[in-house]
């Protein structure tokens, strides 16, 4: 499991486009610059219970959209697939082809 910055990362990565500006703004202010509630409430110039009801509804709503495109999770099993490919090519045997070959069809079908 990632940790829950890593995650709201490459949550906001894929689907950060789709959160209203105030949301967009307050994501990267606390996970990408690392301030805290406070900072980012005097910066907004709003309380710092609004940034965190904000956050909260932000994390949310990654968390549905990954829920319903799986765009994430899709991603990370595409790159697991690659890197064992790779692996397998370094030395690879004609049996040992055939396998990988299948590995890519499977691939291709995410």
């Amino acid at each position: 499991m990632l940790g829950k910055t890593v995650l709201i990362g490459y949550l906001f990565d894929f689907y950060g486009a789709l959160l209203t500006p105030r949301q967009r703004e307050i994501i990267s202010l606390y996970y990408m610059e690392n301030f805290s509630l406070g900072e980012i409430g005097a910066e907004l110039k709003i309380s710092r219970q609004a940034v965190y009801d904000h956050l909260h509804r932000a994390e949310q709503v990654l968390q549905e959209y990954e829920g319903r495109m799986g765009l994430v999770q899709r991603d990370r099993k595409l790159k697991q697939g690659l890197e064992e490919i790779k692996a397998g090519l370094n030395g690879c045997s004609c049996s040992q082809r055939e396998a990988l070959l299948q590995k890519v069809k499977q691939m291709e079908k995410l």
